[in-house]
C-alpha cells in the first residue's frame, strides 16, 4: 500500500496585484514544513505538482527544509487552481473593492461558495476556465496516475485547495455542497493524506498541521 501526501501551498499574496507569489509567511511554512519531515526521516519516491508558481514555491521551500539540491518533479496543470475571480464574476459581474477589510474578505468568500455552486452543477460557465466535468478530470486524472505508477511508494502532490479538496471528495463521493465547505476551510501549507492500493484511494486525514503546532507557530496558520 502507498501513501500520498497532498499539500496546499504556503501563504500567498491575497490582495495583491499577482496573487501568484508566496508571502515571506508563505515560503517560512514550505521550509518549515520541509523541516518536520526531515526530522522524522520522510523521503519522497515521486513529487507532482501543479504548474502555478506558488506551487513551484512551495516546494522549492520544502525541499530545502528537506536538506535535498534536487528531486525530479512532474508537473501536472490539472492540479492548478480554478480562477477565483472568474468563479466570482458570473454571480457578481460588478468590480469588487479590494479585500482589506474583515467585511469585505467575508463578502469576497460569500460570493465565492455561491460562484462555486453555479459552476459545479454546470450552470455557469466561468470565462477562461473549464468546466466543472474537465477540472474534475484533470485531478482525478492524477490520482490515476499515481496508483497506476507508484504502487507502494511515498508521493508528494503540491497543490491548491480546489484540487484537494476536489480530490477528497472524490474519494469520500460527499455532495457538491460538501466539497465547497472543505475547500474554504482548507489551511496553508496543510496535509491531506490518502492511503492508495492499485484499484483505490483511502482517506486518513485532511487539513492537518503537525509542522504548525506549538506556541512559536501559533501566528502562522493562515488560509490565504
Amino acid at each position: 500500500m502507498g501513501t500520498l501526501y497532498l499539500v496546499r501551498h504556503g501563504q500567498a499574496s491575497f490582495g495583491a496585484a499577482d496573487y501568484d507569489n508566496l508571502s515571506e509567511l508563505g515560503h517560512r511554512q514550505s521550509v518549515r514544513l520541509g523541516e518536520y519531515w526531515r526530522e522524522r526521516g520522510l523521503q519522497f519516491d515521486a513529487v507532482i505538482t501543479g504548474t502555478l508558481k506558488r506551487h513551484r514555491q512551495t516546494w522549492e521551500g520544502i525541499a530545502k527544509g528537506l536538506g535535498l539540491t534536487d528531486q525530479d518533479v512532474l508537473p501536472w496543470p490539472g492540479l492548478n487552481e480554478y480562477d477565483s475571480e472568474a468563479i466570482v464574476a458570473t454571480v457578481h459581474p460588478e468590480a469588487l473593492p479590494k479585500a482589506d477589510t474583515p467585511e469585505l474578505y467575508r463578502k469576497h468568500f460569500r460570493l465565492l461558495r455561491d460562484g462555486l455552486s453555479a459552476w459545479m452543477q454546470g450552470r455557469t460557465e466561468p470565462l477562461g476556465m473549464p468546466n466543472y466535468v474537465d477540472f474534475l478530470a484533470g485531478v482525478t486524472t492524477a490520482l490515476d496516475h499515481v496508483r497506476d505508477k507508484h504502487h507502494g511508494a511515498k508521493v508528494l502532490v503540491v497543490s491548491s485547495g480546489g484540487p484537494i479538496s476536489t480530490a477528497v471528495g472524490h474519494v469520500l463521493g460527499t455532495s457538491a455542497e460538501t466539497t465547497i465547505e472543505l475547500n474554504l476551510r482548507i489551511r496553508n501549507t496543510s496535509i491531506t493524506e490518502f492511503a492508495f492500493t492499485p484499484k483505490r484511494h483511502m482517506l486518513v486525514t485532511y487539513n492537518t498541521l503537525p509542522h504548525l503546532d506549538g506556541p512559536a507557530y501559533e501566528n502562522w496558520i493562515t488560509y490565504s
